[in-house]
Order: structure tokens, then C-alpha cells, then sequence
């Protein structure tokens, strides 16, 4: 009996085990795993979405952070889905028939080619929406679609011709396709082509390696026909700036002489006429104002109404300053040997060949500055119109207002200038004075001095907008009157989170109203209709913004059209400001209200919405959720999500998201996000990396694109086991670095306090101004287990009269006014430079140590590293400094992206989870040649 149940017994736990092992599925099965950095190379990011007239097609890129992305066409009202591989933004035709994208080369091809190589193209690639097929044409440039979506003209690139003798520009080969039919047409040594607005003409520019045959024809598109004909034929004619006239049909061009270099001369504008097939001179050099001249580089504007065509005058000197810098060259080579022999003695000579800056202290720019600067002045071109009615030229922008507005009211346009405050930039920032413009007579009223941002013409030309000393006034133009318009409101205009020393900025104008009848302005969380005729304004969001602390943004659904109709629903952005979730919502125009649309614990960002149809595009993220693409109708009844670019999420551990708030040593309230893996177990202690810049919890519901960079890859972490801290930081004016310590270490013991984070194993991340953050705070608390600072300054005394090589200007005003937050010059306030400076604190600091620099940064002096790394050296402190060779403030090469992202997780590795110190930080690497 016993032996019995014994069997029993085993029998029993049999079918146990049987059972578990059906019901069960192996335990590799669901099994996620961590994020590698070959899995984040493969993620992809949407790109360049669009959505056709019609609402009935949706394109895109998908592309990977390293290898071949492709584009995406799909049907919204179908199953159709097409892909064209390694495709690049995608346009529609007009009735989304056809699709047209650049081809890109495969990415092995480019990454194993090397300098010496020809040059990879991209190709043309078309596809039949209703078909699926697809046509084909290699290296080409350009392609355009006319508007009635029967033709495609497209460009090759031109083969390489050596320009060491001449500067003749030579076109490339045209081809029009009608893209239906297939049947083309074809023409070589194209410069220019435009087809008209009607789809009647293809308008083009030849220049051809003689100049015999240059001239500027057209082909006339017919229902059964395709005729060529002659516009303009000259020898050595170089014809450029093909603009058309959308209301007329006129043909706007401008035609120059090649001189025996081959390089243009002062041009003529020209107007061709359908109607009477005859080609007008509406300006020639008799008609440049004193001491101008007009260039062949120019940009040919129409206004709407087609009466107006705006262009640009070039100084005369500077444009005979091009030319002989262009010339130079060529002269050098047709020396004789005599000249030659003769120049080598000549004072003037040898000295052209002199390489010397001089720094003068009254310069309106620096030396640098003026560099980068060159090549945007060396095509300077003020704004001019040509008046069709009058035939008259009138001179709108000079060297003393050199900045002016293309308006499309008929009566004036708004002119900017800054080149009395040209110097203060150095310490003080950009200022400029605001006039209004004449477009009749070119005579310019001053409407204010001296603001720095926040200035808007009204559509009709009648009123200005603009904000000074945290208010908005409106210039009324035709009675030259002022009037502010916020005084009289109980609600601040200025940004309300400006903690910077400078006067604050205000938050922008929304739009007009038709007739400019009102101007839209925000402040921090509402919009404001202000009446233009005196009468009272109205909240358009009825104060519920302030209310609730959300963030109310206007979504310009038609970006063409300059104002807003009156009692026009609008659809906005909301952002609430506590909770960090997004969402969309409608005001009215002259009303008061606001109504929910669509909101969710989620991030959304508006795409498009279609042209001709009540259907928008948009996306849906949170941490946890890449932003795929949803579809609506306008009231965001009927949405769904019509993209999943990449289904391979759910085989990773991702992570969650979490507010957590906390308040700073001076009792300021605080906020921060944390990330927690997706395994994490309430009571266990990890590993914790604080990424941080200025404000960083408005990231609450934000995808985290995975990407190799110098940024850390936050699912990479979270999935292998750390927790990512992502705090706020609140600035005071002369004390930068001890405010980041101040809101840094409570928000880290809240953390320790809540029983996450693993007081051990805490590690610190900055880059650029939170590089700086980062190398101060590890003077002033041994908190954090180890540290890395990107691109960081380390010391203000020095940094203070660097130079930012990328755009040329001194780093003074950052300090005085700007991110760095000193509040003064050096010589005011030499205490805060020294007391913010992390160097001068280098023997406190016991934190490990890893400084990251591209010794050509553009934005940040690498050797602020260098001083900081050699500082620590002396002191004997564990420090590592990566200098990646030919790099920028941000990393370039993917070879150098990759490295720094993998030594930074093996350091953080090491540091917070005990792993073997890698070579490179045990010992170093020596210097071997390479």
C-alpha cells in the first residue's frame, strides 16, 4: 500500500511538471535583454515627414543611426506601403500620384571610400503611388514636380571640369519627364530651370563650355505638345535668378556678360512676357544707384499680389573686391618669366603675399568675428523693389540699415539695423534700432531704439509690435503714435524663468488678425488678443493657462497665410508646467475659452496637416514609447497610429519615468526625472547617473532616441541596470556654479532618502555648460563616486576674453550677460571669476575624473581642459582627459562618437559597479605616431 502511494506520488508530480512545461513557454522566450551600442546604431528616427494635399498619403525617412535608412509610402485610407531603400525627403506631387526622393549611396560605400575618391551622388528614385512602380536616373541634383502634377524636371550634376583655368561656369544635363507617360526631353549645359505656377512653361538657363550657345529658353508645355523656344540667345550671356510671377506669368530673370575669365559682370534685370512673347529691361546700369551695382548672385522675390519684385544691390567695390580675389589665381599663372623674375624685387609684390591681422581696438567686429562673418558680407546685397505701375526702382536697405524685410503689403516694409551696437556685442550682446520703410520713396521712420528682441510689421504694413523693458507696444505707422499695450494687465509679459543677467525677454507674438485688427501675444502660459483700435484686450484662454499652469502655444495650421481670420478656431499646444504632460486644445479667435482636444500622460508634437483635407499628422511619446506617426481628423476623433518604425523595442529592456520633486539648499522648489530600469524592485539600491544642463524635467514624457554620442544613451543605461537622475537647475547671477551645487546635492539625497540610489555608486555627467557644472561641483562635495565633464571651462579668469571659433566672437559677453551668469566684467567683479572657477579648487577635488575635449571646439577653448587636467596632475588627483583630434564642440566621426560612448560606460562601469578598469584608464595609452 505504501509502494503504491509512493508511485502515486511521483506520478502526480509528472503531470506537474507536464503541465508547467505546456502552459510555460521556455524561459528564454519572452526574455528581454539589455541594450547593446550595436542595437542602439540600428534604432531608427523618423525624418522629413509629409502628408499629401489630398490627406491620403503619408511619406517618410526611417533612418538608422548608422547604416541605410529608406522611405516609407503608405496609403492612410488603403493597405498600400511602398519602401524605396536608402531614400532621402520625400515630396509629393500635387495630386500624390507620384513620389520623388534622393537616393542616397549605400553607407559601406561611403564610410570605405576615402578623400582622393570621386565623389558618391545621390539618385533620383519615383514612384507610382497607384502602380508601385518606379523609375530611376542616376547623380542628380535636383529635381522639381510642376504644380499641376503632370511633369518632373530634374538636373544632373555636372562632371568635374577643371576650373584651374577658367571660372566659366558650365551647366549639366536637364531632363523633363512627363510622368506618366514616361516620354522626355532632354537638354545639356543647364544652370537654372523654374517651371510657372500654371504648369504652361519650363523656363531654363543655358551656359555651355564656349558660350556660344548660352541663352534663356523654355519649353511650352501643351496637352499633345512639348515646343522649345528661344526667350533670350548671347554669346558669353550668363543668365541666372529665373523667378516667375504666379499672378501675371512674367518671367522675371537677370542677364550678365562672361568676361574672358569666364566670371559675370554687373547683370541686367529682365521681365519676359507670355502674352506678347517679349523680353522688357526694367533696370540696367544707368539705373544703379550711385556706387551699387547689381550682382548676377541675387534672389528675385515676387510679392503675392504680383506688383512688387524685390532684389538686392551690392556695393560696387565689394563686388569688383569678388572679382579680383577670383581673378588673382589666374593672373599668377600667366606671368611670363621676365614678370615673374621682376616681381620676385618689388616691395608691393611681396608683400600681397603677407599673412597679418590687424586688431584694432575701435573694430565695430573682432578680427575672428569679421572672418566668419566674410563670407555671408562678401555676398551682401541690400533689398531694393521694382515697382510694376510706376516702372520705378526704389533703394530700400544702405549700409546704415542694412537689414530690411521682404513685406507683402504694398505701402512698407520693416528695416532692422544693429550697426550702431556692432561692438557692444563683444560684452553687451545684440541691440538694434526698428524703422519703417517707404516702399514708394525709400524714406525710413525710426519706430525704437536700441531693443534686443521681439519686433513684428502687421501683414497690412500699419502697425509695428515690438517689446522693450518687459512690455509690448504697438507703433501705430500712419499716425507715428506709440501705445503700450500691457501696462494696464495684472500679469507679467517678461519670462518669468529668465535667470540670466540681462534684462528679461518677453515670450512672442502668436499672429494677427485680418485687416490687422488685433495683434496675439503671449505671456508665460496664456495668449492675448490686443486690439490695434484702443479697445480692451481679451484673454483668448480665459487665464486658465495661469490657472492650471499650463502652457498655451498657438499651431499655424496654413503657414502661407499671414493672419488669422476673426472668430477663427485655433488649435494649440498645451504643455502643463507641473505635470509635464502635452496635449492639444482650441480657443477662438474674439473669444474667451478653451477646449480639450486630445490629452495624455504622453508628449505629442504637431507634423502637418493637409492641404486640402480636414487631416492632420502628429506623434506620441513617452519614455517608454518611440514618437510613431498618428493620424486625425482636426478634432482628434478618429486618430491612429499609422507607423512602428521599430518593432524591435520589445525585445529590450527599456525603463520607466518618474517625477520626483525635491527643494534646493535656499528652499526653492525643484523638479527632476528618474529613470528607473524596467526591472527595478522597490528596497534595492542602484547605481545612479545625474545627466543634467538647465531644465530637464520638462523631458518627463520624452523617447529617449537611442544614438551613439557624446550624450549617454539613456535606454542603454536603464536597460543594463543604472538609474538616470535628470534634475533642474535654478541659476543666481554671480554664483553659477555654487547654484548648480545648491540644487544638485538635496536632489541626489532625495534620492539616496527614498532608498534608490545607492549612496556608493553615484556618478556625475555634464557637457559643455554643465561640463563646467560638473568640474565646480566635484570642488564642493565628494558626493558623487566619479565624474565626467565634457568640453567643460575651468577657469573664468582666462575663459572670460577667449574666443568662440565657430561664429568668431568673444566670450565676454557670455559672462557679463549671458550662460555663464558673472553679472560684470572681470574687473568689476575678479572674486566671481575666481570663486566659480573649478581650477582654483583643483587640490579639493577627490572625485575621479574624466574631461572630454576636441582640440578644434568651436564653441569652448579646449585648453580650459588642459588646464584643468594639468592642474590635477600636479595635485596627484585620478584624472583622465580624451582628446579626440580634428573634433568640435560636439563629436563628428562615428569612430569617435563610439569610442567616447564606450569608455564612458566602461568608467561609469568601473566606478559604480565594481567591473575591471580597462586599460586605458588603468594605465593610459602612449603616443605612438597615430
Amino acid at each position: 500500500m505504501g509502494r503504491f502511494r509512493l508511485r502515486d506520488r511521483v506520478f502526480i508530480r509528472f503531470l506537474v511538471v507536464l503541465l508547467v512545461l505546456m502552459v510555460v513557454p521556455p524561459a528564454h522566450a519572452d526574455k528581454k535583454r539589455p541594450l547593446r551600442f550595436e542595437d542602439v546604431m540600428k534604432f531608427r528616427a523618423i525624418h522629413d515627414p509629409v502628408i499629401s494635399e489630398d490627406g491620403r498619403w503619408l511619406a517618410f525617412e526611417a533612418r538608422p543611426d548608422r547604416g541605410d535608412g529608406e522611405v516609407v509610402v503608405q496609403s492612410l485610407t488603403g493597405k498600400q506601403r511602398y519602401r524605396i531603400e536608402r531614400g532621402r525627403k520625400p515630396v509629393f506631387t500635387r495630386n500624390a500620384r507620384w513620389v520623388g526622393v534622393k537616393q542616397e549611396p549605400p553607407a559601406a560605400e561611403k564610410v570605405s571610400r576615402s578623400k582622393k575618391d570621386k565623389p558618391l551622388r545621390p539618385d533620383l528614385q519615383l514612384l507610382n503611388t497607384a502602380t508601385g512602380e518606379t523609375f530611376a536616373a542616376r547623380a542628380v541634383e535636383r529635381f522639381v514636380f510642376s504644380n499641376n502634377s503632370r511633369w518632373i524636371a530634374y538636373r544632373h550634376y555636372a562632371e568635374n571640369a577643371n576650373k584651374k583655368k577658367s571660372h566659366r561656369p558650365v551647366g549639366s544635363q536637364l531632363v523633363l519627364r512627363e510622368l506618366d507617360s514616361g516620354k522626355s526631353y532632354s537638354v545639356p549645359f543647364v544652370t537654372e530651370f523654374a517651371f510657372d505656377s500654371l504648369a504652361q512653361f519650363l523656363a531654363f538657363s543655358v551656359s555651355d563650355t564656349s558660350g556660344q550657345a548660352n541663352g534663356l529658353y523654355l519649353f511650352r508645355l501643351t496637352a499633345d505638345s512639348v515646343v522649345r523656344d528661344t526667350i533670350l540667345s548671347r554669346e558669353n550671356g550668363f543668365f541666372s535668378q529665373l523667378t516667375w510671377n504666379a499672378r501675371t506669368g512674367q518671367l522675371a530673370f537677370l542677364m550678365s556678360r562672361l568676361d574672358a575669365d569666364g566670371l559675370p559682370g554687373p547683370a541686367r534685370m529682365m521681365i519676359w512676357s507670355p502674352e506678347t512673347m517679349t523680353v522688357e529691361t526694367v533696370l540696367d546700369s544707368a539705373g544703379y544707384p550711385e556706387a551699387m551695382v547689381l550682382p548676377p548672385q541675387n534672389t528675385l522675390k515676387w510679392s503675392r499680389d504680383g506688383q512688387r519684385l524685390f532684389f538686392g544691390f551690392q556695393p560696387q567695390w565689394l563686388f569688383q573686391w569678388n572679382l579680383k580675389l577670383k581673378k588673382s589665381d589666374a593672373e599668377e599663372d600667366s606671368l611670363t618669366e621676365a614678370e615673374k623674375q621682376k616681381r620676385l624685387f618689388d616691395l608691393s609684390t611681396i608683400l600681397e603675399q603677407r599673412k597679418v591681422d590687424v586688431w584694432h581696438w575701435n573694430d565695430p567686429l573682432i578680427i575672428p568675428n569679421q572672418k566668419k562673418e566674410w563670407k555671408k558680407e562678401s555676398q551682401r546685397r541690400y533689398l531694393a523693389v521694382y515697382h510694376r505701375d510706376s516702372r520705378e526702382v526704389v533703394l530700400l536697405a544702405d549700409s546704415l540699415m542694412p537689414k530690411v524685410e521682404v513685406p507683402e503689403n504694398a505701402s512698407v516694409a520693416l528695416g532692422i539695423s544693429s550697426i550702431p551696437y556692432r561692438k557692444e556685442i563683444t560684452w553687451a550682446g545684440w541691440f538694434f534700432d526698428v524703422y519703417v520703410v517707404d516702399l514708394r520713396t525709400g524714406q525710413r521712420t525710426q519706430v525704437v531704439q536700441k531693443i534686443s528682441h521681439g519686433v513684428e510689421l502687421s501683414p497690412e504694413g500699419r502697425f509695428v509690435v515690438y517689446y522693450r523693458d518687459g512690455h509690448w507696444y504697438l507703433f501705430d505707422v500712419q499716425q507715428n503714435a506709440h501705445r503700450n499695450l500691457t501696462a494696464g494687465l495684472d500679469v507679467p509679459f517678461a519670462n518669468e524663468d529668465h535667470d540670466y543677467p540681462s534684462p528679461p525677454p518677453g515670450y512672442g507674438v502668436a499672429g494677427w488678425v485680418k485687416g490687422d485688427q488685433a495683434v496675439l501675444i503671449y505671456d508665460k502660459y496664456d495668449i492675448w488678443q490686443f486690439p490695434t483700435n484702443g479697445d480692451s484686450p481679451i484673454c483668448l484662454t480665459g487665464g486658465q493657462g495661469r490657472e492650471q499652469t499650463m502652457i498655451y502655444r498657438v499651431i499655424r495650421l496654413d503657414k502661407e497665410r499671414t493672419f488669422f481670420k476673426p472668430g477663427e478656431r485655433l488649435l494649440l499646444y498645451g504643455y502643463h508646467d507641473r505635470e509635464k504632460y502635452r496635449g492639444f486644445y482650441e480657443a477662438q479667435v474674439g473669444a474667451v475659452g478653451v477646449q480639450k482636444r486630445l490629452q495624455e500622460r504622453k508628449r505629442f508634437t504637431f507634423l502637418a496637416k493637409a492641404r486640402e483635407a480636414d487631416r492632420v499628422i502628429y506623434t506620441r511619446e513617452s519614455y517608454q514609447e518611440f514618437p510613431d506617426i498618428w493620424v486625425s481628423d482636426l478634432q482628434f476623433k478618429k486618430r491612429r497610429k499609422v507607423t512602428r518604425v521599430n518593432p524591435q523595442m520589445k525585445e529590450f529592456l527599456w525603463g520607466t519615468a518618474r517625477l520626483v520633486e525635491w527643494r534646493s539648499e535656499d528652499g526653492i522648489p525643484l523638479q527632476g526625472v528618474l529613470l528607473l530600469p524596467e526591472d527595478y524592485q522597490p528596497g534595492k539600491r542602484y547605481p545612479v547617473l545625474v545627466y543634467f544642463y538647465r531644465f530637464f524635467s520638462q523631458r518627463l514624457y520624452e523617447f529617449n532616441q537611442p544614438v551613439i554620442n557624446h550624450r549617454p544613451c539613456f535606454p542603454l543605461y536603464t536597460s543594463n541596470g543604472y538609474a538616470i537622475f535628470l534634475p533642474d537647475i535654478r541659476f543666481e547671477v554671480g554664483r553659477p556654479g555654487y547654484s548648480a551645487v545648491k540644487c544638485l546635492v538635496p536632489g541626489v539625497q532625495k534620492l539616496i532618502d527614498m532608498g534608490i540610489a545607492d549612496p556608493d555608486a553615484i556618478a556625475l555627467h555634464g557637457h559643455s555648460w554643465s561640463g563646467y557644472q560638473t568640474a565646480f561641483v566635484v570642488t564642493q562635495t565628494n558626493l558623487f563616486k566619479c565624474a565626467i565633464a565634457g568640453a567643460p571651462v575651468s577657469n573664468m579668469t582666462s575663459a572670460y576674453s577667449g574666443i568662440r571659433w565657430g561664429s568668431g566672437l568673444a566670450r565676454q559677453f557670455q559672462y557679463e550677460i549671458s550662460q555663464s551668469r558673472i553679472g560684470g566684467s572681470l574687473w568689476e567683479y575678479p572674486e566671481r571669476y575666481y570663486l566659480n572657477s573649478p581650477v582654483f579648487f583643483a587640490d579639493r577635488i577627490q572625485t575621479p575624473l574624466l574631461i572630454m575635449f576636441g582640440d578644434e571646439d568651436e564653441a569652448v577653448p579646449w585648453y580650459q581642459g588642459i588646464e584643468l587636467y594639468l592642474a590635477m596632475r600636479r595635485l596627484g588627483k585620478t584624472c583622465v582627459f580624451l582628446q579626440y583630434r580634428g573634433e568640435g564642440h560636439h563629436l563628428k566621426q562615428y569612430a569617435n562618437k563610439l569610442d567616447y560612448a564606450m569608455k564612458m560606460k566602461q568608467f561609469l562601469d568601473h566606478y559604480l559597479k565594481g567591473a575591471p578598469a580597462p586599460k586605458w584608464l588603468e594605465k593610459g595609452v602612449p603616443y605612438r605616431g597615430k
